[in-house]
């Protein structure tokens, strides 16, 4: 056998099995950083519902959030980053409930119930709508990219 040097077409050149393994919390975070920077990619799919959360999926991976002023949702990522308008995080754990804004353009990593971390949400205390992105973990549900889920 001869092996392919160019290795064109092969995620493992040595013929090995591969496991496909979820992105780590950093690899999430980078993704999210890397597409708060760039605005014009995501920004014409904002939408504003004054009733509830407005969640579009950008892809596999990762959603846009548009939150409503006085309303909040559960933490559905493993990552999450504002990127417009105030949110608030709500954690409740056996010592109390303790509330953390997220700021601007930073990254906040998410504990989660399964993972070791207290019960969480969002809210937005602030007289406008919000944006958020958000990856990793159980997302709102929806059936294709670019598509909005009213969940």
């Amino acid at each position: 056998m001869v092996p392919d040097l160019t290795m064109r077409g092969q995620e493992d050149p040595h013929g090995r099995a591969i496991t496909a393994h979820p992105p780590t919390v950093g690899r999430l975070a980078a993704l999210v950083r890397e597409l708060a920077g760039r605005p014009g990619e995501w920004w014409r799919l904002v939408g504003f519902d004054a009733e509830r959360p407005v969640h579009v999926r950008l892809d596999g991976l990762v959603w846009l959030t548009t939150w409503p002023p006085g309303h909040g949702g559960p933490v559905r990522g493993r990552v999450s980053t504002l990127v417009a308008g105030e949110l608030t995080e709500v954690v409740i754990a056996e010592s109390g409930v303790t509330e953390r804004p997220l700021r601007a353009n930073r990254v906040r990593v998410h504990g989660t119930p399964a993972h070791g971390g207290s019960p969480n949400a969002l809210t937005n205390p602030g007289p406008a709508f919000a944006v958020s992105l958000h990856a990793g973990g159980p997302g709102p549900a929806w059936a294709a990219p670019g598509q909005v889920s009213d969940r």
